[in-house]
């Protein structure tokens, strides 16, 4: 079945889903196992082998991993350097085209497979399309995330996805080059992503958990529900193997709001 397309060249759709998947796993876990990989495979029509393989070629591209001194596989096809450079260059057209192209091949709209709240969208219409492509770029952004950190929060170590959030550390609409860098994200907890987002929590230079002094007096309180919240004040953040937090765009959160 999958096997039968092992001979054709990778075109460029393939290519652009290939890079989707690839920044939904963590590196290590990039194998035949992988039940992503598995269903990529079969909306292909091609060899799960082959597709994991062209997963670990993209993991030769990723400046990342080769900090780490991963190099990945070292011979790779044109088409993943062609993907790779356009991200590089105009980073959201192409993570919404990837999630459209996603879409038509699960026969699905775009806001299902991206997951998209459409209670508060306006009527179909150019505001609507536009509203909808930010958000498929933000679910992109957040997948990216969560996987980095291993679907742990980097304050808590909390694992349960559905209170997971991708935190942008400087907003979304503050610096659109960073908007879908991930070295500008955290994986928290829905909690301490609010105090982060309010400015009641930030990360020093040092990588350590910060609070807000107010925050700090209220936990004091005896029976205070805030206690659990700054009990990590001091600690450091549980960094990800991939795509560690810009120290530079963490300074300039913590510059806005620590004392």
């Amino acid at each position: 079945m999958a096997a039968s397309r092992e001979n054709e060249n990778w075109n460029r759709e393939e290519h652009v889903l290939a890079f989707n998947l690839y920044w939904q796993i963590p590196f290590g876990k990039m194998d035949m196992r992988n039940p992503k990989i598995q269903e990529l495979a079969k909306l292909l029509g091609r060899s799960v082998g082959s597709v994991s393989y062209k997963l670990t070629n993209f993991a030769r591209l990723d400046p990342a991993l080769q900090a780490r001194g991963i190099r990945g596989h070292q011979h790779g096809a044109k088409g993943e350097e062609e993907v790779w450079n356009e991200f590089v260059h105009n980073p959201e057209t192409l993570a919404f085209e990837s999630e459209r192209l996603l879409a038509e091949r699960l026969g699905k709209r775009v806001e299902d497979v991206a997951e998209i709240d459409e209670r508060d969208l306006p009527p179909p219409g150019m505001e609507r399309e536009a509203i909808v492509r930010v958000r498929v770029n933000q679910n992109f952004f957040r997948r990216r995330i969560v996987s980095a950190y291993e679907f742990r929060c980097c304050v808590t170590g909390l694992a349960v996805r559905e209170l997971l959030v991708a935190s942008h550390i400087v907003p979304w609409a503050k610096d659109i080059p960073n908007r879908l860098n991930p070295r500008n994200g955290l994986c928290l907890n829905a909690l301490h992503d609010r105090a982060f987002d309010r400015g009641l929590m930030w990360v020093d230079e040092g990588f350590a958990i910060r609070f807000s002094k107010r925050l700090c007096d209220d936990a004091k309180i005896p029976d205070s529900s805030l206690a659990w919240m700054t009990s990590f004040e001091g600690q450091p953040l549980r960094l990800p193997k991939r795509f560690s937090p810009d120290p530079e765009l963490l300074g300039q959160h913590a510059k806005q709001f620590a004392p």
